[in-house]
């Protein structure tokens, strides 16, 4: 109690959804409750209370607004809790809300321990009292379901115990299915090779081809260029396991497409069915296949001789190349020749959590007011355009297994969030068995709890003091925003200053581990120098680091991503999924209630030392004693690949996206409108149809995009990766010879954009330096004159992007009519990369002599009484976003540009 100051307070007003109840709050170690009598029909009648209860770590945004002076307002305490409940609580005393406030605090934040948590303290009646869900996940049983034993035939793999004590890969299962060709020798050396120690292994094996999914981390290429004989070796073993007969019964002679397959079939579709494939899947398809097969162009198509084994990188292809700066990055396709390297461009965890965020502010007002939310706000927030675009991915992987009959790797950064969410939609789509009740516990305790989804750091069970504030009592920020959750870019530009700043930061000479830039993501976070280890501290010699503490920034909805994606599957094949929507909703209230142990910690070693097995209960014990009320009535157990309808595979299809109502508390009309307005919204937030999640194919021998329009990367994908070379470059890292081993990204996208013929490189542009007294032919007016107007005018209406970080992003974005860089500019890099992106998308670049003349014509200067220009800051890049209105100024620039340029 020592953490409660009130534990009771009556006369308390909840409201919720505009209505008011008034009741009684009691506070208790692991639980807020409140009690209120309902008014009785009938005089006769007796009521029951009732109670809304609210564990604490479900919590996540808390704030007390104590009453106005000179107003009859109460105080009132808001909470917006994770499972999207928005109440508020109002009070007659404020002192009493001010204890309820830091009690609910203390009760949240302050618990320093994971055992402290609820899981470790509750006891179950029944009927999950009879319950064990910690027996339903065996690995060797599921290997063994897959086809996988010591006593049963070869097929090619064998279970390792080279991790048996969690010493080889801390966050890896104890049992490794790799293959049986593959010494546990050769596991430790291939180890070596990828970050954290997750070399790749199996996860899924296809009953019927053989074929695999096997998931790992990102390779440590690194700026030289690094290989490793081991990893290659490992992975040309996997690729090499399945050789199917032909005459094998459950072997079709040949890969079979989805038109194939329904040959017989009408292709207007049904309920349940799969669709035609749209054009977006129609070119994924192909890319992959025409990408794969110009390795080998003249030997005869023989069935298995064209696999399309297939290296899935979630990332954005930018965000993969960036990470070469600290030692990362992905493959080198010229030591993979036996397959083929796809790019999804999936953003990462803070792009998903700002576009939760954004969710939540549109429905934050939902406990004192009524009205539905503002649809176009939800469509903006691109939540439902993040979930298409994972299943889109998900789609790729389970279309190559099934019916190009392919191995899959797929990896992301660390290969714990995106790889997840990719592996284990793939694999619903692939087996029945996974959509069934038992077998989606088996998939989630394999692909999410066993493989080191770090639950833990991405729910914050712990919570955070950010998260609660005092209104009127805030310091600094935007108060509109949620506290402590700052935006992470995801797009290039903010790839291109991370990778930039964190590569001086790693190779800085204080620096001792690549943990200090990379988040838990393994991602680039930019290298901050204040915060650098200094010889003596507690943090430079790896102590005071709690590994409970939530880390606000690791925070991200990534679970609860894979929950909507797998609802999206269940509305669109309503009778192929033995859960309904109420087992989703509900999996992702207990993933935060930490009333069980399950979800607790990060990865399979924590949950061993921490006994929680033993001390807690499986949150599985919760679904299996009330089965029935998570069955779909509508399921259909029957497996036919003859019967539209009942196939083994099934299929997201796109177009079919819709909010999931009953987790946001709403109505259907609310969320979704009616299914003509839902698509326009689903659209306008994608801003194109059918948009695919492939952003790039690479093999050996060619490298290709998938555009909308012929074979080369979307300009921006295109643009950053030449101006990230050149960026990296100027650190002179790799010593003016490029990054060894791999082709140079400018030369690489020439290859995309000739379809394969030797273009003619163009001679490099000069960008001209401006003498004072230089002047457009015909003209009275020096360009620098006329420079200096632009600028001024520009700056009047707000349309500048002063300095290097933030002109680099702007010329990324393409959001640049011009750039001013100054000559005498020391940050090598930066011109450079300045240099590369106006090049890249042919903006005027011109140069000046003289920072502090830049710096007072775009106004970082103050000025006195007579209009002088005093105190003047350097500057050494502008960018000019916006001309603010027509001039003479700006048509001698853009004469100048066009004639002397």
């Amino acid at each position: 109690m020592e953490r409660t100051r009130i534990a009771k307070v009556e006369d308390v007003k909840l409201v919720r959804r505009g209505e008011q109840v008034e009741g009684t709050l009691h506070l208790t170690p692991h639980h807020l409750i409140f009690c209120h009598t309902p008014p009785a029909t009938t005089e006769d009648a007796k009521v029951r209370p009732r109670e809304l209860w609210i564990t604490y770590p479900i919590i996540h945004t808390c704030t007390l607004r104590p009453s106005p002076p000179a107003s009859h307002l109460p105080s009132s305490i808001r909470l917006r809790c994770r499972d999207f409940t928005f109440v508020c609580f109002c009070f007659t005393d404020e002192k009493k809300a001010r204890d309820v406030y830091d009690s609910i605090k203390a009760w949240t934040c302050k618990l320093g321990r994971i055992e402290k948590l609820y899981a470790f303290s509750y006891q179950p009646q029944q009927p999950e009292k009879d319950v064990n869900g910690w027996l339903v996940y065996d690995a060797r049983r599921e290997w063994k379901r897959l086809g996988i034993s010591e006593k049963g035939a070869d097929k090619g793999w064998r279970i390792s115990t080279v991790n048996r004590d969690y010493g080889f890969s801390p966050t890896y299962p104890a049992l490794l299915p790799v293959p049986s060709a593959i010494s546990d020798n050769t596991l430790n050396y291939a180890g070596k090779y990828r970050s954290r120690v997750r070399l790749p292994v199996l996860t899924y094996l296809h009953p019927v081809n053989n074929c695999s999914i096997t998931r790992c981390a990102q390779p440590l290429v690194g700026i030289k260029g690094n290989r490793s004989i081991q990893d290659e070796k490992l992975l040309l073993a996997i690729f090499s396991t399945s050789h199917s007969d032909p005459n094998a019964p459950d072997s079709p002679s040949r890969p079979r497409s989805r038109q194939s397959l329904r040959s017989d079939e009408d292709e207007t579709g049904a309920p349940g069915s799969d669709p035609p494939p749209t054009d977006a899947e129609a070119l994924e398809d192909e890319l992959i296949a025409r990408t794969g097969s110009e390795d080998k162009p003249d030997e005869p198509k023989v069935y298995g001789a064209q696999q399309h084994n297939l290296i899935v990188d979630a990332r954005p292809t930018v965000n993969a190349l960036a990470m070469q700066a600290v030692g990362l990055g992905s493959e080198n396709m010229d030591n993979y020749r036996f397959a083929t390297k796809i790019y999804l461009g999936i953003d990462n965890i803070h792009v998903m959590r700002d576009s939760l965020q954004k969710v939540i502010d549109t429905l934050k007002e939902s406990d004192v007011t009524p009205l539905a939310p503002n649809r176009e706000a939800l469509a903006k927030s691109n939540w439902l355009k993040h979930i298409g675009l994972l299943l889109d991915g998900a789609g790729i992987i389970a279309r190559q297994v099934a019916l190009q009959h392919s191995h899959v790797l797929i990896h992301c950064s660390d290969g714990w969030d995106r790889t997840s969410q990719l592996s284990a939609l793939s694999q619903l789509c692939l087996d029945p068995y996974y959509r069934t009740i038992e077998g989606f516990i088996v998939l989630v305790e394999k692909d999410w709890l066993s493989f080191g989804h770090q639950f833990a750091h991405r729910s914050g069970y712990l919570s955070s003091e950010k998260w609660f504030n005092i209104e009127n009592e805030r310091i600094g920020g935007d108060n509109t925003k949620q506290p402590g959750l700052p935006g992470q870019g995801s797009g290039a530009g903010q790839a291109l200053e991370n990778a930039l700043l964190s590569a001086k930061g790693f190779f800085n000479k204080d620096n001792k581990s690549r943990d200090s830039i990379v988040d838990s993501d393994g991602e680039l976070q930019p290298y901050d120098v204040s915060s650098a280890p200094r010889k003596g501290s507690t943090h430079a010699k790896g102590g005071g680091n709690d590994k409970s503490t939530t880390k606000v920034k690791e925070t991200s909805p990534v679970f609860h991503q894979f929950l909507d994606a797998t609802y999206q599957l269940l509305c669109r094949h309503p009778t192929r999924f033995e859960f309904n929507e109420r087992f989703l909703r509900r999996l992702l209230y207990h993933l935060y209630s930490c009333q069980y142990g399950t979800f607790l910690l990060n990865n399979e070693k924590e949950r061993v030392e921490a006994r929680v097995s033993e001390r807690t209960r499986s949150v599985w014990d919760y679904f299996l004693a009330r089965k029935e009320q998570f069955t779909n009535d509508q399921y259909d157990a029957t497996i036919d690949d003859n019967v539209r309808g009942r196939e083994r595979l099934v299929l997201p299809g796109s177009g079919q996206l819709r909010w999931w109502n009953e987790l946001f508390g709403r109505t259907d009309a609310e969320m979704n409108g009616t299914p003509r307005r839902n698509h326009a919204l689903v659209n306008d937030e994608s801003e194109v149809v059918d948009p695919s999640v492939l952003t790039g194919v690479e093999t050996a021998h060619s490298a290709v995009g998938a555009g909308a329009q012929g074979n080369a990367l979307p300009n921006g994908d295109a643009g950053a990766l030449s101006a990230l070379a050149a960026g990296l470059g100027g650190l002179g890292l790799t010593k003016g010879k490029g990054i060894e081993g791999n082709k140079s990204p400018p030369n690489l996208k020439r290859e995309m954009e000739s379809d394969g013929e030797e273009p003619t490189s163009p001679a490099p542009a000069e960008e001209p330096s401006v003498p004072a007294d230089s002047a457009p032919s015909g003209g009275s007016m020096t360009v620098l004159e006329a420079l200096k107007g632009v600028l001024k005018l520009a700056l009047i209406h707000d349309g500048l992007a002063r300095g290097l970080r933030e002109a680099s992003k702007a010329l990324d974005r393409r959001q640049a009519h011009m750039c001013v860089l100054n000559e005498g500019c020391e940050e090598e890099a930066y011109k450079k990369l300045v240099v590369a992106l106006c090049g890249e998308h042919g903006i005027p670049l011109i140069k000046v002599p003289d920072g502090k003349m830049l710096g007072e014509w775009a106004g970082l200067c103050v000025l006195d009484r007579e209009g002088n220009a005093r105190k003047v800051v350097n500057c050494s890049c502008v960018v000019v976003r916006d001309w603010g209105e027509e001039s003479q100024e700006r048509s001698i620039l853009l004469n100048y540009f066009q004639t002397e340029q």
